[in-house]
């Protein structure tokens, strides 16, 4: 079988993806991993490159695990607070990307609350993009190392049932996560309150399902989603210890699922309303391991979206 290069510049979902294009990611932070084990935790990879993360929205995790990402493959690192940028000023998204190719940045690393600004940027400039969240669309590489996950852990993609559940309507990761789970052969289940799971679901290749008992009884892996209140999830289930009490992830529940189910989380975890600390410490947990592949998973992504922006040029 003739080896898939990556000739793409920018990294805005997965939906745009193939089966081969999300495998060559996963392989190639299999490959990077590694790094992160060494006392020099550095290659050169991306040496003489610069990573600009550009974030309008609030994120710890993921700027910080970009940052880490470039500078572990020697690109310099700039962020840019929109807080206190021309943003605040008017600006509008694509000037300010404008600013930033004039500068000879070689990535910019874009999170947005409105859902395709990401690819609308992308469009206007020449160097690559990467969408870190866009709204209410996609979050590619946390679905990504969410996928890594579960193959280092289980083995294979192909054949697993993985339930996603939470706040389903508002959940770029989830989007994430379906396209990338089914494109590789996993059976997704999506388990939510009905005011939080969007119409026509079932389109996307998944089951769905309104009772978590359901959803995890078979399930190799369950994904907890975030319920995101200051998405107006309040108006869905306005009583947060309702919502633990029918859907949050507990010890007790567990019980009826397999013996060796992972659980996961993309964060930050609200304890007690969507997952108990007992269930979020415990052994099932991989949701360290996940901010840890994070790292190896977003080398990747830069890595190769700069070798598509040679080849673009």
């Amino acid at each position: 079988m003739k080896a898939i290069t990556w000739e793409k510049k920018d990294l805005l979902g997965l939906e745009d993806l193939s089966k081969e294009e999300i495998e060559l990611i996963l392989s190639t932070a299999e490959s990077f991993k590694e790094v992160s084990t060494r006392d020099i935790k550095k290659v050169p990879a991306l040496r003489g490159k610069t990573v600009l993360n550009l974030f309008y929205e609030p994120s710890t995790r993921t700027r910080v695990s970009f940052e880490v990402a470039a500078k572990r493959l020697s690109a310099d690192v700039i962020n840019i607070a929109v807080e206190s940028s021309s943003v605040k000023k008017g600006e509008t998204l694509v000037d300010t990307g404008r600013n930033i190719q004039a500068l000879k940045a070689d990535i910019v690393v874009v999170r947005h609350g409105s859902s395709g600004a990401p690819a609308m940027l992308a469009q206007h400039l020449d160097i690559s993009v990467v969408n870190a969240g866009d709204g209410w669309h996609e979050h590619p590489t946390q679905a990504l190392l969410d996928i890594f996950t579960l193959k280092e852990k289980i083995g294979h993609i192909e054949g697993l049932k993985v339930a996603i559940v939470g706040d389903i309507a508002h959940s770029r990761v989830a989007r994430s996560n379906i396209w990338g789970l089914t494109k590789l052969g996993a059976k997704v289940t999506v388990c939510a309150p009905a005011l939080i799971i969007p119409p026509a679901m079932e389109e996307l290749g998944v089951v769905v399902t309104n009772n978590i008992d359901e959803a995890i009884e078979e399930a190799d892996a369950v994904n907890v989603l975030r319920m995101q209140f200051e998405r107006d999830s309040e108006t869905a289930f306005p009583n947060h210890l309702a919502y633990f009490k029918e859907f949050g992830i507990t010890e007790e529940r567990l019980k009826k699922a397999k013996k060796d189910i992972i659980v996961m989380h993309p964060g930050p975890i609200n304890r007690g309303i969507e997952i108990s600390s007992e269930v979020a410490d415990g052994p099932s947990s991989v949701i360290l391991e996940q901010v840890t592949n994070g790292i190896a998973v977003r080398m990747a992504v830069l890595f190769l979206v700069a070798q598509g922006q040679e080849i673009k040029k």
